[in-house]
């Protein structure tokens, strides 16, 4: 039995590279003949560095909210991974309580990859998940002005949303400590970037899909001539998931919590849907399943097998319980 474990990190417990080993323990006790090999994923979002092999370098930036960061980055054979919120992240500030939707920037983001191209770079990876920005991208293309430095250089945007430039705005300004008032003032400052956007650039960005990945970012980046990309592609094709895959004779995947909105650019949904592609059987363990996503894919919840401290607790020990179980119901 040959068996591939590729989950995403479990927000808050276990990193990705944690979960995968976990649930490779599982598969083993469960079949100790069995061929496990572990590929921990990441959608664009935090941690999808550290699964395309960390940081090897540091660049202090501006944070967030104008404050000095020490952001790490790599740089291997002229390509560049830039992990958007270590220079812009909502985490840097203290969460949704510590920022100020309106004055967060991502100017230290335009400054990594501006210290890229300092580099050398000539592929960049940018993975935009975890922002604690709305700027539209307006604070990083300021920090890489003049953009004609970009020509040449093949500048990809990883993202974990899919969602147009403006509704950016409404469906995460909240998540980053907006009022009411200041998410219709965000989308107004959208709105006007596009404008800007198509007078400057050329480009329409509210027609893009994935434009309102980090607040807009992705969409300022497509304005310069990023291409923007799901973020599970990216990473799935350098790291060789896909043929993986296609050996494999069962594909465990897995979150922090799995709802609809993980069809949509996420790592389990992505994984889901190339495994039906091969006809490859598919195990989703997740701390927790909400709404009718065991209609679509075999979930385990974590929280309702083992309960929510445990679950929260010992995140590794439940994940091998819970993928020893399901193997060995096979």
């Amino acid at each position: 039995m040959r068996v591939l474990v590729a989950p995403d990190k479990f927000r808050g417990t276990i990193d990705a590279a944690g979960a995968a080993a976990a649930m490779a323990t599982g598969v083993l006790e469960a079949r100790p003949d069995a061929i496990c090999k572990a590929f921990p994923m990441a959608d664009g979002g935090e941690g999808t560095l550290e699964v395309l092999g960390g940081a090897n370098r540091t660049t202090t930036v501006s944070g967030p909210l104008g404050d000095p960061v020490d952001a790490g980055w790599q740089l291997r054979r002229g390509r560049a991974v830039i992990e958007m919120a270590r220079a812009s992240g909502l985490d840097l500030v203290g969460g949704a309580e510590g920022n100020d939707p309106l004055a967060a920037s991502t100017f230290g983001t335009g400054e990594l990859i501006t210290a890229a191209l300092d580099a050398g770079a000539r592929h960049i990876i940018v993975a935009v998940g975890g922002s604690a920005t709305t700027d539209g991208g307006l604070g990083a293309l300021r920090a890489m002005y003049p953009t004609q430095r970009l020509r040449g250089v093949q500048l990809v945007v990883a993202c974990d949303v899919r969602i147009p430039f403006v509704e950016a705005a409404r469906r995460f300004a909240p998540q980053k400590g907006a009022t009411p008032a200041q998410v219709a003032l965000l989308e107004r400052r959208l709105e006007r970037l596009v404008q800007t956007y198509q007078h400057d650039y050329g480009v329409d960005v509210s027609a893009i899909e994935g434009g309102g990945a980090a607040g807009g970012l992705a969409g300022g980046l497509a304005a310069v001539g990023a291409e923007l990309v799901p973020g599970f592609e990216v990473v799935g094709e350098a790291l060789g998931l896909f043929d993986a895959l296609a050996e494999a004779d069962l594909v465990i995947t897995g979150e922090g919590f799995v709802d609809e909105g993980s069809f949509e650019g996420k790592v389990v949904g992505g994984v889901a849907e190339a495994a039906e592609e091969l006809g490859v059987p598919v195990l989703v363990v997740a701390g927790q399943v909400f709404g009718d996503v065991a209609d679509r894919v075999r979930c385990v919840s974590l929280v309702e097998r083992f309960g929510d401290e445990r679950s929260r607790t010992a995140t590794a020990a439940c994940l091998t319980d819970a993928v020893a179980e399901a193997v060995a119901a096979l």
